[in-house]
C-alpha cells in the first residue's frame, strides 16, 4: 500500500512516496500540477495521499487526488493524537504539526525537541506525555546574512559558508560569518540547555534545510548522544496523519 504525501511551501514542494511507513521517493519541484501527480502514481499506485499547503490555491491538485485517491488535506482540525496546547493553534505553522506527528511515532513516551533549521529556525517540544508544549521562532542562518545586509548602509553581503568559523574575524566579511555562525550556534547550544533543565532525558532531533550543519557542529558537543538529523521529518510526520486516519 502505497501513500503519496505533498508539503507545499512558499517556494517549492516536497514530494514523497511511502509504502506504510517505508520512504521510497522523495523529490522537490517548483511547478507541480496534476500531469506531475499523474506520472507520480503511474509509477507508484498510491491509495491515500496527503497535502500539507501554505498557499490556499491547491483545489485543482487536491480534486485530482480527491478522484484517484483517499485524500486529506491536513489542517490544525485534521484528528491526530496529540494533545496541542498551543494558545492560537490557527496561526501555527502546519509543518510544526506535522513534525510533531513525526517525533511521536519515532519517539514514543519521550521528551523530544525539533529544531527546523531553515528560512526561520523553529524549536518545539513535544513531552513524554504527548504533550505539544509550543515552541519559539527566531531568524535562519541566511535570513541573519540578508538583514545584516538589506538593513544597514555598508555591510556586503556574505554567503554562508558550513566551513568552520574563526572566532575572530579579521575583516569585514570573517567578522560577519563569525557573529552569525558562531552566534546561532550558540543560540541553539542555549537553548537546548535550558530545554534540558526542564525535560530529562531529552532527545533532540534537527530538520530542514540546514540541519546537517547543526548537527555536524553539535557532534562532539554533550547533546551528541541524544541528537538525531532527520531531513524528511515533516513528510514522515504526513505520512503519519494517514495511518492514523485510516489504521
Amino acid at each position: 500500500m502505497f501513500h503519496l504525501v505533498i508539503d507545499i511551501g512558499n517556494s517549492s514542494q516536497k514530494i514523497a512516496v511511502f509504502e506504510q511507513r517505508n520512504l521510497l521517493h522523495t523529490e522537490i519541484t517548483t511547478s507541480l500540477n496534476s500531469q506531475k501527480l499523474a506520472q507520480i502514481l503511474a509509477q507508484y499506485p498510491c491509495t491515500h495521499s496527503i497535502i500539507c499547503s501554505v498557499n490556499q490555491e491547491i483545489a485543482a491538485l487536491e480534486q485530482y487526488l480527491e478522484q484517484q485517491t483517499k485524500y486529506i488535506r491536513f489542517s490544525v482540525g485534521t484528528p491526530n493524537p496529540i494533545h496541542n496546547q498551543y494558545q492560537s493553534p490557527e496561526t501555527l505553522g502546519l509543518d510544526r504539526l506535522a513534525a510533531m506527528m513525526a517525533v511521536y511515532a519515532l519517539f514514543p513516551k519521550q521528551n523530544t525537541l525539533v529544531i527546523d533549521a531553515g528560512t526561520c529556525i523553529t524549536y518545539d517540544m513535544l513531552d513524554a506525555q504527548g504533550n505539544y508544549l509550543g515552541g519559539s521562532i527566531s531568524p535562519g542562518i541566511q535570513l541573519r546574512f540578508r538583514a545584516l545586509h538589506e538593513f544597514t548602509g555598508r555591510l556586503p553581503f556574505v554567503s554562508f559558508s558550513p566551513a568552520p568559523i574563526d572566532l575572530v574575524g579579521i575583516d569585514t566579511p570573517t567578522s560577519l560569518q563569525s557573529g552569525v555562525v558562531n552566534g546561532v550556534t550558540a543560540e541553539v547550544e542555549g537553548i537546548i540547555t535550558q530545554y534540558q533543565q526542564k525535560h530529562a532525558q531529552l532527545n533532540v532531533v534537527f530538520c530542514g534545510g540546514d540541519a546537517n550543519f547543526f548537527d555536524n557542529r553539535l557532534k562532539n558537543s554533550i547533546f551528541a548522544s541524544n541528537s538525531s538529523c532527520i531531513p524528511h521529518l515533516v513528510l514522515i510526520g504526513l505520512n503519519e496523519i494517514i495511518h492514523h486516519q485510516h489504521e
